[in-house]
This record gives structure tokens, C-alpha cells and sequence, in this order.
């Protein structure tokens, strides 16, 4: 028990004291002669959290590879906190499952179950003795108890109710939990992946693109579950509003270099913005200056009167440090739709509409109508039949029964969830548009490759050799080649960067024909449609408006559903003891709500407040050149310790306050 109490101090006196959880220093990763990043430095601390952002190929997901230890560098290294696990979620899995959901999920709780069967064989031991004073009974009890509090401690106790909310925060349903994971798509796979990952609490998480795969409301649940873990984080998203929500600190990695801002996605864009204007204006003044010195050295090189200053000018223009102006990566996809043939009124039409898949019903009797030039977007959690009624409109999958109607010369333009995978991976990428391009398309077929930004190199690539963004770029270019009128995207922003994403949204934008747009992403999403259609039980219902205007209305819906709960609950409550309740018992009751309220509000303002104090003393600390003197006082650590012994307080009482 000693030793026990004993390894949790050290551990808990580690976190006091580490100024960062993950120290890297001067990286350098080289791939076939080029370097993907050079010299690269940063500290992560425990209250980090990082969105990892840059274009695709920037070298995200080889940096948290390097992290978790699955690569190496080729230079530089990466100091992480003693005791401390890094959790990682790549982009793809190569799984070989013969397990259950349930079963792989519980697969994680590994120590728990090893603690579990040590504390069962301990039992039994001390059920057969009865020598209680000896030695070894007293050694065998404290071994007992060592062993259930460690037990306690990680949450054994509750791992099955844990791994339950968990599992159906990601989107299964409790009838889902008994079947193999073979019988699920590798996105619903990468569920069970993340949530292994997150009932494991890891110090530090690794996620790359954990939206790809997600619904909106998953996405949603995640976003509230990641905001109460208490490590540190580091994420690769493409996902604007997801950054947003979730980080408080963006790193790029852009030309092989590693900028760092304290701000989430959307301030960063800003601040980067900014930064770069602040220094295109002071090296335009410090050309001037430069151009100033140099006339005059010119001027007076050869003038005798003048050559000390003359000297003293040349030793500043050697002195004088350089401003260098940051670059700004201007390369992104750029592409038109062509213009949408003429169509008649009605372009889709269902009438008791029935699919599934053979015994399988995933919707019924579907009443669905679109007109030309209508733009609507499908929404709703993985396995409602999204992707189900897609395959429908564009032939692939036949009407159990009811009626699917194309509208008068409806040409369809079609982008399936999985249309990269659909790709021939032994063609090269001309080769994969020249076998479909036809007429006279084909002399501008390296045109259409250079807009998708694959230039004469990348053109001879085998498509196995792409990353996830290249194909879906080439994906998207296929989609040039033959004019439409009704245009079907189903999840197209899958692995495409942000300034790929913007490309592609001011293309929908301005096109003519009619859309149906199937995807998670919210911040693409928005503006794009005037009508949503959500996907839930087997039936669809119409929103009107953008995906943001479907989600509030969403809200309002629950919020209104909650209010109806109560109402009853306090009808009923009423009838059975309306003259026990004074009117002078409810005004105490909402006052003291109020002072709860403010307390909680209170609360909130001090933590954060203390949270900024110990992020400046974790900077100091992590700069020991410019802060020796605090350091080696000591100062600076007992600082520490008091503000995270203050915060742990107070966020204890604000638990303590919410649970009341």
C-alpha cells in the first residue's frame, strides 16, 4: 500500500513539475532526398490543446507517427514525460477482427483485467488460511489492498458503464454491441479504435482526422467529451468548426517549418494574416533603411573625411539582422463545374419509397421531391440511410418497392463516400483520366490534373502511392469531364485541406444544376443548401434553411421536448402534494439557485484566471536561459505548486457545487 501511495506521489509530483509532457528539439525528417520538416522545435504541455494544421503532405500525420514512436527522425529529439502514454488514432486501420464490438472495446481495459484476476486469485488464497497473524496472510492482505485500490484508481469498477457511454456517444446502439466488428465498414471500425483510445486515458492523445468518420452529432459528443479530458491533445483536422471547438492552440507546419500560434483555428487565420502583414512592413523599412546606408557608402567610399563613418555604416549593414517576410502558400485547387444541361421542372421524385438490403429494411415508405436548381444537403448518424438513399437515386441500388423517378434528361454527376478507394491503384494519375476522357477534353487533360495541383511529376505517379488528399483531388477531377445536371456528392471533403475544401465549396457555390450534398462537416456545409434533410428511424424530415439552421431548430426541438418532460413530471408532482409546497418554500428554492449559479460562475472565472497564471509560469519554465535566476530559486516551482493545488481545489468545489 506504501509503495502504492508512494508511485502516485511521484507521479502526481512529475505533473507539478514538468513544464511540458513533450519536449521536441530541432526534428528533421528526410523522405527520398527532401526534407519534410527540418530543424523543428515545440513544448507541449498538459493543458494543451493542438490542432496540427497545414497542407496535405505538410507532413501532420508523419509527426504524430514520430510522437507515438511508430517512426523515427532522421535528426533531433522528442522528450516525452516518464510514465506517460500517448494514445494515437491514425487515418486508416488495417484490421483483422474475429471479436465482438463489446469484446474489442473491453480489449483495452488490460491492466484493469490483470488487477481484476490478481484480486480474485488473492481472495482465494485468503479464503483457505486462517493463520491471520503470520507474516505471509498480513503480506497477502496488503497485497490484496494494493491491488484493489490500484483497481479503483484506473476505474475498474466502472469500465463496463463507461465503455457503454462511450460507444454510444460514437453512434452504435446497444443492439450493435454483440455483433462481430467484421459486419461493420472500417469507418465504424475507427469507432471502436477512438473509443478504446479514450476509455484508456492516455496522458496524451493523438488524433489524426477522428472527424472523417463521424456524424454531426458524434462529432458533437466528442467535442464535449474532449473538452473534460484533462491531458494533453494534439489533432489533425481538416474540420474548421471541430478545431474551433476543441483546440486552444494551433500549430502549421508549413515549407518544411513549424509556426506556433496560442489561439484556435480561426483566430489563427487572423493572427497569421496579421503577422505576416507586420512583417512585410517592417522589411520594406528596413529595405529603405538598407538602401539609405548603401548611397551613402557609395557616396562617400573614397572621401577620406568620411571614412570612419563610411566603416562605422558597413560594420551595421553587417551587424543588422535580416527581416524575413513568411511565405504564404498561394497553390490550391482551382476548377469550374461546367455548365448543368437543361433539365425538366422535377429532377428527383419518390413516392412510398422502400430500400433496404434483403431482410434489411433501412427506410420506409419515403415521400422525396427536388427541382431543378434545388440544392439540399442529408444529414444524420452513420447507418440512417444516407448513403442508402444515394445509391438509389443513381441506380446502384434497386427499390425494395414505392416509386424513384429521374426527372426529363437528369444527367447525374456522381462522388461516392468511398470514390478514392474506387480508384484503379496500378494506374497512373494521367492514365486514370485519359481512359474516361473523350472528344475534345483530352488535349487539356494536364490542364485539368495542374488545376487539381498534380503537375508533370505527380501526373506519372501510380495512384497507390497518393495520400488520401491527392486522390480525392483526383477523385473531384473525374467529375470535370462530362457535363450535369444533377450533382451528388457523398462525403467529398474527406482528407481534403482547408484551402482545398474552400475551393471546392465556391464551386458548389456557383453552380447551376441541382445538388445533393451528403457530409459532416458544418462549416462547409453552411450556405450551401436551402433545405436539410435528416435521416432518422427509417423516415426522413425536412429542415429548411442551412445545416446551422437545422441544428438550432434541433436544439430548440430537445430544449422544447425537456420543457414538455418537467411540466409533466411537475403536473404530476403537484397533484400528489400541491399544499405541501409553499409559496414561500419555491422563492427559497430559486434563490438559492441563483447563488449557486453565480458560485459556479465564480468558480469558472477563478480557475480560468489561474489556469493563465500557471501557463506564464510553465513558459517561464520552459526558457531556463532567460528565467535562471527564478528557477534555481525555486520560486518559480513553489508558485506552481500553490496555483495547481488552488485550481484543483476549486475545481473540485465547482464539481462538488454541479452534482448538487
Amino acid at each position: 500500500m506504501l509503495f502504492f501511495i508512494y508511485s502516485c506521489f511521484i507521479r502526481h509530483i512529475c505533473r507539478i513539475f514538468a513544464a511540458a509532457m513533450i519536449q521536441i528539439n530541432k526534428l528533421s525528417v528526410n523522405f527520398t532526398g527532401d526534407y519534410l520538416f527540418r530543424d523543428i522545435s515545440f513544448v507541449a504541455g498538459d493543458r494543451d490543446r493542438i490542432g496540427l494544421v497545414g497542407k496535405n503532405g505538410a507532413g501532420k500525420s508523419t509527426l504524430l507517427k514520430i510522437i507515438h514512436k511508430e517512426l523515427e527522425p532522421e535528426s533531433g529529439s522528442i522528450v516525452i514525460t516518464s510514465g506517460f502514454k500517448t494514445g494515437y488514432l491514425p487515418q486508416e486501420i488495417l484490421g483483422n477482427y474475429d471479436k465482438t464490438i463489446w469484446e474489442e472495446t473491453m480489449s483495452c481495459f488490460v491492466e484493469q483485467r490483470r488487477l481484476e484476476a490478481r484480486i480474485r486469485d488473492i481472495n482465494a488464497k485468503l479464503a483457505d488460511r486462517e493463520d491471520y497473524e503470520s507474516d505471509e496472510y498480513i503480506s497477502l492482505a496488503q497485497q490484496l489492498s494494493d491491488a484493489t485500490d490500484r483497481f479503483h484508481h484506473l476505474g475498474g469498477a466502472t469500465m463496463e458503464g463507461d465503455a457503454e457511454k462511450v460507444l454510444i456517444g460514437l453512434g452504435f446502439k446497444a443492439s450493435d454491441f454483440s455483433r462481430p466488428m467484421a459486419e461493420f465498414s472500417n469507418g465504424w471500425q475507427m469507432r471502436v479504435n477512438l473509443a478504446k483510445i479514450l476509455l484508456q486515458q492516455p496522458e496524451i492523445i493523438l488524433l489524426d482526422e477522428p472527424t472523417n468518420h463521424l456524424d454531426i452529432e458524434s462529432i458533437q459528443w466528442l467535442e464535449d467529451y474532449l473538452a473534460n479530458y484533462a491531458g494533453c491533445l494534439i489533432l489533425v483536422s481538416h474540420d474548421r468548426a471541430f478545431l474551433d471547438r476543441v483546440t486552444n492552440r494551433t500549430v502549421e507546419i508549413t515549407f518544411g517549418s513549424l509556426q506556433d500560434y496560442k489561439c484556435s483555428y480561426s483566430q489563427y487565420v487572423e493572427q497569421r494574416l496579421e503577422r505576416i502583414e507586420s512583417q512585410q512592413n517592417a522589411f520594406e523599412n528596413q529595405q529603405k533603411e538598407i538602401a539609405q546606408i548603401e548611397r551613402f557608402i557609395e557616396r562617400f567610399r573614397y572621401k577620406a573625411t568620411k571614412a570612419k563613418q563610411v566603416q562605422s555604416r558597413i560594420k551595421l549593414l553587417d551587424k543588422m539582422e535580416k527581416i524575413e517576410v513568411e511565405s504564404i502558400d498561394h497553390s490550391s485547387i482551382s476548377f469550374k463545374f461546367p455548365p448543368a444541361p437543361h433539365s425538366g421542372r422535377v429532377t428527383v421524385e419518390t413516392e412510398g419509397l422502400n430500400l433496404g438490403y434483403g431482410n434489411l429494411e433501412v427506410l420506409k415508405n419515403i415521400d422525396f421531391h427536388l427541382e431543378r436548381g434545388e440544392k439540399v444537403a442529408f444529414v444524420g448518424r452513420n447507418g440512417e440511410g444516407k448513403s442508402t438513399m444515394v445509391k438509389a437515386i443513381v441506380g446502384e441500388l434497386a427499390p425494395q418497392s414505392g416509386k424513384l423517378t429521374l426527372g426529363h434528361q437528369v444527367v447525374i454527376g456522381y462522388y461516392a463516400q468511398n470514390q478514392s478507394q474506387l480508384l484503379n491503384p496500378d494506374k497512373t494519375v494521367f492514365e486514370t483520366i485519359d481512359d474516361i476522357a473523350v472528344g475534345d477534353i483530352r488535349p487539356k487533360i494536364r490542364t485539368i490534373l495542374g488545376s487539381f495541383l498534380f503537375d508533370t511529376e505527380d501526373t506519372e505517379k501510380k495512384v497507390r502511392v497518393l495520400s488520401g488528399g491527392e486522390k480525392s483531388r483526383l477523385a473531384l477531377a473525374k467529375l470535370l469531364l462530362s457535363p450535369f445536371n444533377l450533382l451528388i456528392l457523398d462525403e467529398p471533403t474527406n482528407h481534403l485541406d482547408m484551402q482545398s475544401k474552400d475551393v471546392l465549396k465556391n464551386a458548389l457555390l456557383q453552380y447551376e444544376g441541382s445538388m445533393i450534398l451528403v457530409s459532416h462537416d458544418r462549416d462547409f456545409l453552411q450556405g450551401l443548401s436551402t433545405k436539410v434533410f435528416e435521416f432518422k428511424d427509417h423516415h426522413i424530415k425536412t429542415y429548411i434553411g442551412d445545416v446551422y439552421d437545422f441544428l438550432e431548430k434541433k436544439k430548440m426541438d430537445s430544449l422544447k421536448e425537456l420543457d414538455k418532460r418537467a411540466q409533466m413530471a411537475g403536473n404530476s408532482e403537484k397533484t400528489e402534494s400541491s399544499n405541501k409546497i409553499s409559496w414561500e418554500k419555491k422563492k427559497e428554492e430559486e434563490a438559492a439557485k441563483r447563488k449557486l449559479k453565480n458560485r459556479l460562475s465564480k468558480l469558472e472565472s477563478e480557475i480560468n484566471d489561474l489556469q493563465q497564471q500557471l501557463s506564464t509560469i510553465e513558459a517561464k519554465i520552459s526558457n531556463p536561459s532567460e528565467y535562471a535566476a527564478e528557477i534555481n530559486s525555486g520560486e518559480l516551482y513553489t508558485q506552481y505548486n500553490d496555483i495547481k493545488n488552488a485550481i484543483e481545489e476549486k475545481e473540485m468545489e465547482w464539481l462538488e457545487l454541479q452534482d448538487s
